[in-house]
């Protein structure tokens, strides 16, 4: 743990500088040809066989521990955000209209510097340790395929199999480096609706002699709302949101269609299995009492982030030695979304939140916006976390077969 944590702490101007490099080249999701091509040059140069084009611009490396154990897989997510930079730094984004502004660089950042450390201390390791630079987790562009469902079925959990996966996300409500984590939910379950209602058109002064989309549309929002005030366990957190409703061509003329389009987020798996068929139930129902007919498109975007238990309270002890009891955090779970949850599905594992705000500097605006700048000096603290949790656990191997 001490060299781990000397070796980052030489680490961190190099550290500092390969997350300035990446924020100021961010890429889009499924688009990330240059990050990736710097992600591989970069472990290569540290003495890693790479894998790249791993559902399409992932790059994976796997250290081999100079002593036999389990094998612990770590994932770091490399896409940015379609947002025009108003961060005024050197290293801003390069690249018109696009921006790292959910934190990827840093988790970039913490990928290569975890491998790095790791490889130096390569003889004390044990196992082996599988480096996930994973594409698209922001989404891919419509119609194409990506992200960690897409990196699955390319079979990254396979060849080495990990035993548990691990990865993090930086939260700017957290004082920078400290950690974040909790068991079970920590990240909700969320999915995407299209509703597009069909109605026939008329002239506004006669609505009689048509079917109002507009009507409709309007009835369907409100009827959506009786999904967690009515069907769902008040106990268990559920949010629909309508977040957008097009319809109409001109004030005099009654709509004959409508589009809405919105999310639904949960922290309970079975609320989540249950909520695309009551959607479906409601929007028929009110399109058939009105006349008019629809079309719904229902997308999964990722199930809860569920953390093991048992390996959170392993993760928890890990950190408390690594970086101290004082940096750790029982966080409350956030209605976002994190396509990490799709690895939890197959294999254990632990998400945990880094943080990097500085309200003295100011440095507390969310992610998703042109103003989130996290404060570099939680980068160190992020490495020696994951480093020294990834050795924790292929030396105490603490899963029993079969869990």
């Amino acid at each position: 743990m001490e060299q781990i944590t000397d070796t980052a702490n030489r680490l961190e101007p190099s550290l500092v500088e390969t997350r300035r490099w990446f924020h100021a080249h961010p890429e889009l999701s499924n688009r990330e040809h240059e990050t990736a091509a710097e992600i591989a040059r970069r472990l290569t140069e540290m003495g890693y066989a790479v894998t790249t084009g791993v559902a399409g611009t992932g790059v994976v490396a796997v250290l081999e521990g100079a002593r036999p154990g389990p094998v612990v897989a770590w994932r770091s997510d490399i896409d940015a955000l379609p947002i025009e930079e108003q961060v005024d730094v050197p290293y801003r984004s390069q690249n018109p209209g696009v921006m790292h502004a959910c934190g990827h660089d840093v988790h970039i950042t913490v990928g290569l510097g975890v491998a790095e450390v790791l490889m130096r201390l390569r003889e004390q390791v044990r196992g082996a340790v599988k480096l996930i630079f994973q594409p698209a987790e922001e989404a891919p562009p419509s119609g194409e395929e990506g992200g960690a469902p897409l990196m699955i079925r390319e079979g990254v959990l396979e060849d080495p199999a990990p035993a548990a996966i691990f990865g993090l996300h930086v939260m700017p409500v957290l004082e920078a480096g400290r950690i974040g984590l909790r068991p079970h939910g920590i990240m909700a379950a969320a999915d995407r609706f299209r509703i597009t209602v069909h109605g026939r058109m008329s002239h506004a002064s006669t609505p009689h002699d048509g079917i109002d989309a507009v009507y409709v549309g309007s009835q369907i929002v409100a009827a959506l709302q009786s999904i967690p005030s009515r069907e769902i366990d008040a106990r268990s957190s559920l949010v629909v949101t309508v977040g957008t409703f097009d319809a109409g061509s001109r004030w005099n003329i009654v709509a004959d269609r409508a589009e809405l389009t919105g999310t639904v987020r949960t922290l309970d798996d079975a609320t989540w299995r249950t909520v695309p068929a009551a959607v479906e139930r409601i929007v028929a129902g009110v399109c058939q009492a009105n006349r008019a007919t629809y079309e719904l498109e229902y997308d999964r975007i990722a199930p809860v982030v569920s953390n093991h238990p048992r390996l959170t309270e392993f993760a928890a002890a890990s950190v408390a030695r690594s970086l101290g009891q004082d940096r750790i955090v029982q966080f409350e779970p956030v209605m976002a979304a994190e396509d990490f949850a799709w690895y939890l599905q197959e294999v254990p594992g632990v998400f945990f939140f880094l943080g990097v705000g500085n309200p003295v500097e100011g440095w507390t605006d969310y992610v998703h916006t042109p103003t989130f700048r996290p404060d570099e000096s939680a980068i160190v603290p992020g490495v020696v976390a994951a480093a020294t949790l990834l050795a924790d656990f292929t030396a105490d191997d603490p899963l029993q077969p079969g869990e």
